[in-house]
């Protein structure tokens, strides 16, 4: 027994659960914050137009999506030890792919498969699986404490990976060629990845389903609670697949012609304020509530990522945009961590499973559709319509969701 709940079995266990799953999320985390900004830059340089840019990132995301439609509805059938190592696996070979691969279709194929993510932050069907095993770690008061811990952890990884985006400039200083240090970074991507399947094979019995039998029918109230929460996710992932990380340093590259290592170092900070603001995240949730706490530090960050497309030069642009890093990400443990405590234990994987499925979905479709308003319209639309729909989507989950308490919040 270890504390906030049994982890795993015996006391000679070098690692909890909990902290197995700590590390192999920060793992993925660094390759997840070096791709989101290295991919839009090394498609570019292979003479990928933005369109065909947008095609291979929501190729990579129709991916990850049909990987949590198999999670989502069989992964405790299948054991979430399991699962979490062929999707670690699979990571791998995207990694690998993108390294050694250059024609358009063949780039998307891989993207496919690989479940390439350029999104900057970590989307995939392993974070579900680990969503649902951290709430049985904990009580109900130390649940939010637990998300944000273990989002901090992931941030710092993709803040520590877009930090590593650096690489291939000094490479090249010290005389690689440039293509190349590109691909290496995804060489060092697909070890990242690849070192989470031993990682997944280290988890106890405890990480799985405590519900013993066939899969148990969802209630209708939680049914109920969970399709309108996926409705809503669907509009804020769909703005959210405007404003990725690869087409946002695109954006910077493009409108202000700043280096590689200028938006890696801009990134790194980004998700160090990233970082921060889970842990207040956590705190104001205790303080006003997690509703409450979404919608209300959401809204500013929106605000302050649309007037990034009206500043003057690039250093008031990276201001504007730390700004909107240092709040718009306050929603993400206090999400997790509310998904989780309005369904019954035996409901979480399906449940983080579809809110996360249908996030991931409007991900897959929208930078396509931005790529192309970025070459036909303006660079800046994709802002516009993201920040615009993310406000829309704040404003109806506050209205639909106020009511609805944690158990935490609710009177004696």
């Amino acid at each position: 027994m270890h504390e906030n709940g049994s982890w795993r079995k015996g006391d000679d266990a070098m690692l909890t659960d909990r902290q197995i799953i700590y590390i192999a999320a920060f793992l993925r985390a660094l390759a997840t914050g070096m791709a989101g900004v290295l991919l839009g830059l090394t498609l570019a340089r292979q003479g990928f137009s933005a369109a065909a840019i947008g095609i291979v990132l929501s190729a990579g995301l129709v991916g990850a999506a049909l990987a949590l439609v198999v999670v989502t509805w069989a992964g405790d059938r299948l054991g979430r030890r399991r699962c979490l190592f062929w999707l670690s696996l699979l990571g791998a070979v995207g990694g690998l792919g993108t390294a050694l691969v250059s024609a358009e279709l063949a780039m998307a194929a891989v993207a496919f498969v690989g479940t390439l993510n350029g999104m900057g932050r970590d989307r995939g069907a392993a974070l579900v699986l680990e969503q649902a095993i951290l709430p049985a770690t904990t009580d109900d008061a130390g649940r939010t404490v637990t998300f944000a811990r273990y989002n901090v952890l992931t941030d710092i990884g993709h803040a520590l990976g877009a930090l590593l985006a650096a690489a291939p400039t000094l490479l090249v200083a010290a005389g690689v060629a440039e293509m190349a240090a590109y691909r290496a970074m995804f060489l060092l991507y697909a070890l990242l990845l690849a070192a989470g399947a031993p990682l997944a094979l280290k988890l106890s019995a405890a990480a799985e389903t405590a519900v013993a039998g066939p899969p148990q029918p969802v209630s209708p109230q939680s049914k109920k609670i969970i399709c309108k929460l996926s409705a809503l996710f669907a509009v804020d992932s769909i703005a959210g697949g405007f404003l990725g990380s690869a087409l946002l340093s695109y954006y910077f590259f493009e409108r202000f012609a700043v280096s590689a290592a200028l938006i890696g170092t801009l990134f790194f900070v980004a998700r160090v304020l990233n970082a921060l603001s889970h842990l207040g995240a956590a705190w104001l949730a205790a303080r006003i509530g997690l509703v409450n706490t979404m919608v209300f530090t959401h809204i500013p960050s929106s605000i302050l990522l649309a007037a990034v497309a009206f500043a003057p030069n690039f250093w008031v642009a990276a201001l504007l945009f730390l700004l909107r890093e240092g709040l718009v990400e306050m929603d993400v443990p206090t999400r997790q961590s509310y998904v989780m405590a309005v369904v019954r234990p035996e409901e979480r994987t399906f449940a983080a499973g579809v809110t996360h499925l249908v996030r991931v979905g409007g991900w897959a479709v929208a930078p396509g559709f931005a790529g192309w308003l970025m070459q036909a319209a303006s660079l800046a639309a994709p802002l516009f319509i993201g920040a615009g729909m993310k406000i829309a989507y704040d404003l109806l989950l506050w209205r639909a969701f106020r009511k609805i308490e944690p158990p935490e919040e609710r009177k004696p």
